[in-house]
């Protein structure tokens, strides 16, 4: 176990220097920051004096070196646009960002696993085809068009949601959360659901499919053999081992519904990570796209070696091709 929790922290280490060194190759080919903190009327004294203090007359190992220590700190400088300490804007939008795709998560794991379940066991049933039709329509449409769709419809023609904003917030500590009243959980409905369309049909697909193949296995007709229930062979046997490869692809998602949630955030002007970054990319705001990257990455990073800790605890298999290894 411990020799496995290594390795993918080895792997881990790995991933997160080249994410870095990516991002330290911004600030290398995607504009001068000194041209932009000074502007384009900074006599060649004045750049000379900036290059020294930001340190970028040294050599290009002391400075993704300097990169390197910085981003383990969690600094990346000031934002070229507001002035302001990137981590200080990060800390500030990270709470949106974070409770935004946790709910959408939710809300996909909630309803997709069970019409997943019903749609694998009922296959020839009208409900069933209905799900798999609006599925497919929920995967083939762009979530902007879901976005839009929603606030025109339980926007502005119904009136029961707000269209942007978070709503009240309440500060506990350094985090600021919306789900702490009842205004706040009017706001995240509409994003939470247009960002967990697609993640809750690709699940549903997913259960459907994998439970199909597993109400196929060997182990599922010895255990009708035995005389069990359809619900004992269906819910603790059929379910249990269907959803060991949901849960890898569950947990991938959700590091995709924090790095993608870009789109949702700016159609309905949510203030997180995703539109800050957005705001960053128009006015070439190199420090702020760096610390994007690198964060993303990190949770990218850190869910992958969750969902692997939990697979390899879950799953008997791997423990038995280890010790066997071994």
């Amino acid at each position: 176990m411990l020799a496995f929790v290594f390795s993918r922290l080895a792997q881990a280490v790995l991933v997160m220097v080249s994410v870095a060194f990516i991002a330290f190759m911004l600030f290398q080919h995607v504009g001068d920051p000194v041209v932009f903190l000074l502007g384009q009327d900074a006599t060649p004294d004045q750049i000379r004096q900036m290059r020294s203090d930001l340190g970028l007359d040294r050599s290009f190992v002391f400075q993704f070196w300097h990169f390197l220590v910085n981003a383990v700190q969690g600094e990346f400088g000031l934002s070229l646009r507001q002035g302001a300490k990137v981590s200080r804007l990060i800390a500030e939008r990270l709470p949106a960002t974070l409770e935004l795709a946790m709910v959408a998560a939710v809300l996909a794991m909630v309803v997709g696993v069970p019409m997943g379940v019903y749609a694998a066991l009922k296959k020839g049933s009208a409900i069933s085809q209905l799900f798999m039709a609006v599925s497919l329509l929920g995967v083939s449409l762009p979530t902007f068009l879901i976005g839009i769709l929603l606030i025109l419809v339980f926007s502005v023609n119904l009136g029961w949601f707000p269209s942007f904003g978070r709503g009240d917030l309440v500060q506990v500590g350094w985090w600021t959360s919306g789900l702490l009243t009842p205004n706040g959980w009017l706001h995240v409905t509409l994003p939470a659901i247009t960002l967990a369309i697609f993640q809750l049909t690709l699940i549903m697909r997913l259960v459907r499919a994998e439970m199909l193949e597993v109400l196929r296995t060997d182990y599922i007709k010895f255990a009708r053999a035995r005389g069990l229930s359809n619900r004992a062979v269906h819910f603790r046997h059929a379910l249990k081992n269907t959803l060991v490869p949901v849960m890898t692809i569950t947990g991938l998602q959700l590091g995709g519904l924090i790095a993608f949630a870009i789109i949702t955030e700016t159609v309905f002007q949510w203030p997180g990570m995703g539109l800050l970054f957005i705001q960053a990319v128009t006015f070439a705001d190199i420090p702020v796209m760096a610390a994007y990257l690198c964060l993303i990455a990190l949770i990218f990073v850190l869910i992958n070696l969750v969902v692997d800790l939990l697979y390899f605890a879950v799953d008997p298999r791997l423990r038995m091709d280890k010790a066997g290894g071994h």
